[in-house]
C-alpha cells in the first residue's frame, strides 16, 4: 500500500508540474498569435491545473486510514475528484464555444502562426507522453484518480493536435475562420470527455456495480462451491476508490463444524482476493444449508 501511495503521489504531482509548464507554453503561443483555437487549448489547461490541484488533495485524503466517522475509509473522494474535474472541463468547453462564436461574429485577427503552431505541437507531444504514463500508473495501481487525470491529459494532447491541424489549415489556406471553427470542434471533444468523467463519478457515488468484476467473483464462487456440497447467495459488492467491498452468504450442510466452515470461508476469500486486480475487503455470512429458509422465515415474523 505504501508503495502504491508513493507511486500515485509522484505521478499526480508530476502531472501538476507539467500542467503548469503546458499552460505557460500555450498562453505564450496565444500571446504570439491571438488564435482562438490556441486560446481554447490554453483555457483547457487552466481547468486541468485546477483539477489536478484538487486531485492531489483527493489522492492524499483517500489514503488516510478509517476513523470513527468514516469507518469504510476515505476512498470515495476519488469519485468527487473525477466529477469535479469533469465539471470543470464542461465549463471550459462552454467558454471556448462562446469565445469562438464571438470571434466569428466580431472578427478574427491572427499573427505569427508558424511560431504558435510549433509551440502548440511541442505541448501536444509532451502531454501525449505524460498522459500515457499517468494512465499506465493508474491502471497498475488501480487508481481512479490517476486514470481520470491521465485520460484528461491525453484528451488535452489530442485537443492540441487538433489545434495544430486547424492552425496549419489556416496558415496554408489563409482562411481565418478555420481557427474558431477548429476551436469549436475542440470544445465539443472536451465536452464529451468531461461528460464521461461526470458519468463515472455519479456511477461510483451510487455504488454502480462493475459487471466485469461481478462476473469474475461469481465465476470464482461457482467453481469453489462445486463438489463441496455448499451454496452461496446474496452476493453484493461496491467499489470505493481502488477497494472492492464484497459481501455474500455461504450455506453449509448442518453437520459442518464451525471451525471447518470458517476455514473454508477464509480460503475462499483468499482465492477471490488473489484473482482480483483490485484490493478487496470481503465479508462472509455463514448459514446452515438445510434449515436456511425456515430460520429466515421465522426471523421475519
Amino acid at each position: 500500500m505504501n508503495k502504491d501511495k508513493s507511486t500515485q503521489m509522484f505521478a499526480i504531482r508530476l502531472s501538476f508540474a507539467f500542467g503548469i509548464l503546458m499552460l505557460t507554453i500555450k498562453w505564450y503561443a496565444y500571446y504570439l498569435t491571438g488564435s482562438t483555437a490556441i486560446l481554447s487549448d490554453a483555457a483547457e489547461s487552466v481547468i486541468h491545473i485546477i483539477g489536478v490541484g484538487f486531485a492531489v488533495f483527493s489522492l492524499w485524503y483517500s489514503f488516510q486510514p478509517a476513523d470513527e466517522e468514516h469507518t469504510y475509509g476515505h476512498h470515495k473522494i476519488n469519485y468527487f475528484s473525477a466529477g469535479f474535474e469533469g465539471a470543470l472541463i464542461i465549463l471550459a468547453a462552454i467558454y471556448i464555444i462562446y469565445i469562438s462564436i464571438n470571434r466569428l461574429i466580431v472578427g478574427i485577427e491572427i499573427s505569427n502562426l508558424g511560431q504558435g503552431t510549433l509551440f502548440t505541437f511541442a505541448a501536444s507531444v509532451i502531454n501525449l507522453i505524460l498522459g500515457g504514463y499517468i494512465v499506465w500508473k493508474g491502471k497498475k495501481t488501480n487508481s481512479i484518480i490517476l486514470i481520470a487525470n491521465g485520460k484528461h491529459v491525453l484528451t488535452d494532447s489530442w485537443t492540441s493536435f487538433g489545434v495544430v491541424g486547424g492552425l496549419l489549415l489556416t496558415w496554408l489556406t489563409g482562411w481565418l475562420p478555420f481557427d474558431p471553427i477548429v476551436a469549436i470542434a475542440v470544445a465539443l471533444n472536451i465536452l464529451w470527455s468531461g461528460g464521461k468523467l461526470v458519468r463515472q463519478s455519479i456511477g461510483g457515488l451510487m455504488d454502480e456495480v462493475d459487471k466485469n468484476t461481478a462476473n469474475s467473483i461469481r465465476t470464482i464462487l461457482d467453481k469453489e462451491v462445486v463438489g463441496k456440497n455448499m451454496e452461496y447467495h446474496q452476493l453484493r459488492l461496491r467499489e470505493s476508490g481502488n477497494i472492492v467491498w464484497i459481501e455474500f452468504h455461504l450455506l453449509f450442510p448442518k453437520e459442518t463444524l464451525l471451525d471447518d466452515a470458517h476455514n473454508i470461508a477464509t480460503e475462499l476469500e483468499a482465492t477471490i482476493k488473489k484473482n482480483l486486480k483490485s484490493q478487496a475487503n470481503i465479508i462472509t455470512h455463514l448459514e446452515p444449508l438445510e434449515l436456511h429458509d425456515e430460520i429466515h422465515t421465522e426471523s421475519h415474523k
